[in-house]
């Protein structure tokens, strides 16, 4: 995935941050407004969360189960964990896309655009695959909802990392792929890959692993969504340089559309006086007649009247 952020545009090219601003806050909100209109199909939601489970259980990597009944069972880890997921998702993603435009300008347009259409597809696939994360599965499946359990410690309620009082508004079954794993993905590589402190590189691999960790203690995501979310963003990355590219060629269209045609200038230091008028006869500038330019000049001279002229001139 590095390429994704190796883009190098010529100097004067980074974005403007109140251009950034309007563009980050529209997508996110189509985002967050196409997430909640998403029909929640509880059903086949419960179906495909039921589906996830018996697969990992085939596999041996339910991993969801003993992570959340230690969370469950040691407040002290419960309680940070539910603080790190309803908060650190909202938190350092936009500080890590704001350090990367102030600090790496070359890598920002291609580490944004990498952000929002990996965003994308998440929304395309909560569309597609409704899934019921594990903490609203019925009890005898063996998850706790330390969300719920550990409530009042903190901001949240019934509605995962939604405020209390406000579950309506989010979409409880877009569990499938993990954003959070993957969003926690695009700050872990873009800290490793332009991090120069150890501590930052360190940070960007902690910080994908203790997400995956936490989303599957609190029971709010299986392990497949978790490597559903790594996979979006590998998809993304893959994308971004297209995307790029086709925002290029819309944007040229764009102000080739709106171009004014220049209208056309004599050139600075023209020898032609006229400025391309045509002189009529006996006229040296236009509209100024010499003295001799009268209508006798008009009519044929006899050869005398010439001789007459040539001892004059001699005078």
């Amino acid at each position: 995935m590095p390429h994704a952020t190796a883009a190098t545009p010529s100097p004067g090219s980074r974005p403007r941050w109140w251009t950034e601003l309007p563009l980050i806050a529209v997508v996110y909100g189509l985002y967050s407004t196409g997430r909640l209109l998403v029909h929640e199909n509880i059903p086949a939601a419960v179906e495909n969360g039921l589906a996830i489970l018996r697969l990992e259980k085939a596999l041996h990597i339910n991993a969801e189960h003993p992570l959340n009944r230690l969370l469950t069972a040691h407040p002290t880890l419960g309680v940070p964990a539910d603080f790190a997921y309803a908060s650190l998702h909202y938190l350092v993603t936009p500080a890590v896309l704001v350090w990367i435009f102030r600090r790496r300008a070359a890598a920002y347009r291609a580490a944004r655009t990498w952000l929002m259409t990996s965003t994308l597809l998440g929304l395309a696939g909560f569309t597609l695959m409704p899934t019921c994360p594990p903490r609203l599965l019925d009890a005898h499946h063996g998850f706790v909802d330390t969300m719920a359990q550990y409530s009042a410690y903190g901001w949240w309620g019934a509605g995962a990392s939604a405020p209390r009082g406000l579950s309506g508004m989010t979409n409880q079954y877009a569990a499938m792929p993990s954003l959070h794993v993957g969003w926690a993905v695009w700050c872990g590589v873009l800290l490793w890959l332009h991090g120069r402190h150890p501590l930052v590189r360190a940070a960007g691999v902690a910080y994908p692993l203790v997400t995956v960790l936490v989303v599957m203690g609190t029971a709010n995501h299986y392990f497949l969504d978790a490597v559903a979310g790594a996979a979006v963003m590998a998809v993304g990355a893959l994308l971004t340089r297209p995307f790029m590219r086709l925002a290029d060629r819309v944007k040229d269209r764009v102000r080739a559309a709106f171009a004014r045609v220049p209208a056309t200038v004599t050139p600075t230091g023209s020898t032609i006086v006229s400025d391309g008028c045509k002189t009529s006869a006996g006229e040296r500038i236009p509209g100024q007649r010499t003295a001799s330019a009268d209508s006798s000049d008009a009519r044929p001279r006899s050869a005398a009247e010439a001789g007459d002229d040539a001892p004059a001139a001699a005078r």
